[in-house]
């Protein structure tokens, strides 16, 4: 049957890579995955999917870190532990189940955006190039030697989700070159630069909040980093909340018009001052009552 692969993984990447693993035949004895958050708009295809169509058992527990589940897990007897966007920290002591090692697929270029939701960092920072990296897995968060990584370029305009539709077919196109190495035991390891490294935390739906006092670009990409599916920009007016899902910087309205930063300039087309000139808010969701606006209020 071949070494025994255990599977971590969620959202689209985890579903991908899983069902490449499928379709070699190679013998994963269970994936480890998350339920579903029913607060979170799941617009992507999960790896449990695969794994069901498959036969192959799926676990979900809330932590793997805990005596029982090292126990179950090691009772799977892993020779390979391959981890794909599972969003949990995985014990040293699971991990050192798989005498070929354990892998993880991170979503960027490292060591840069080592951590959580790397892509949106990404777009938010406005890079030009994103990508997947296949890495050895050690006691710190994405800090192993890489094995193999591929990337695209971004566009200055691209959202979070047109970014991660570009990128996704890098994952299994890094893990199709190595999977072969990682299950024979001589993958390729390249030491990570730590002095190169950067490192970011999840994103909570209150980072979406809309600072007005940065520069209008630096604005533009918040928004199109979390805009849909992403739970999106916000600035509070009153007791309603005014959902920015896209801003443009460089319309005649926006050019044309400058004031203290959050000053409403026009009504018609919504324009709003920011740090160093002005955004027009092209689509827009009232959360509430929405209030009277007026040009000159502050929001």
């Amino acid at each position: 049957m071949g070494p025994r692969i255990l599977f971590f993984g969620y959202s689209e990447v985890g579903h991908d890579c899983l069902a490449l693993l499928l379709e070699r035949g190679d013998n994963v004895v269970a994936l480890v995955t998350h339920e579903d958050n029913p607060h979170e708009k799941i617009w992507f295809k999960t790896p449990a999917l695969a794994a069901r169509e498959r036969g192959i058992p799926v676990l979900t527990p809330e932590s793997v870190n805990t005596p029982e589940w090292r126990e179950r897990l090691a009772a799977l007897r892993p020779d390979l532990i391959l981890s794909v966007y599972y969003r949990h920290m995985i014990g040293t002591r699971i991990l050192d189940l798989a005498p070929l090692g354990a892998w993880n697929m991170h979503g960027s270029l490292l060591p840069k955006y080592r951590g959580r939701a790397p892509i949106n960092w990404a777009v938010l920072h406005g890079e030009p190039r994103i990508g997947m990296t296949l890495h050895r897995m050690v006691r710190s968060a994405d800090a192993g030697a890489i094995v193999d990584q591929e990337g695209v370029d971004l566009g200055p305009r691209d959202t979070a989700e047109q970014a991660f539709r570009q990128v996704l077919p890098c994952a299994r196109r890094v893990l199709a070159r190595q999977i072969d190495a990682l299950l024979a035991g001589r993958a390729p390891e390249t030491p990570q630069d730590d002095a190169q490294a950067t490192y970011f935390t999840g994103r909570k739906p209150e980072d979406g909040r809309l600072d007005w006092g940065r520069g209008s670009r630096e604005i533009f990409n918040l928004i199109r980093a979390v805009t849909d599916p992403y739970p999106g920009a916000f600035a509070d007016v009153g007791g309603a909340r005014l959902m920015v899902w896209w801003a443009e910087h460089e319309t005649p309205a926006a050019r044309a018009r400058t004031g203290r930063p959050g000053e409403v300039l026009s009504l018609s087309p919504l324009v709003v001052a920011t740090g160093d000139g002005a955004l027009e808010l092209t689509r827009t969701e009232w959360r509430g009552a929405a209030p009277e606006m007026r040009a000159g209020q502050i929001l």
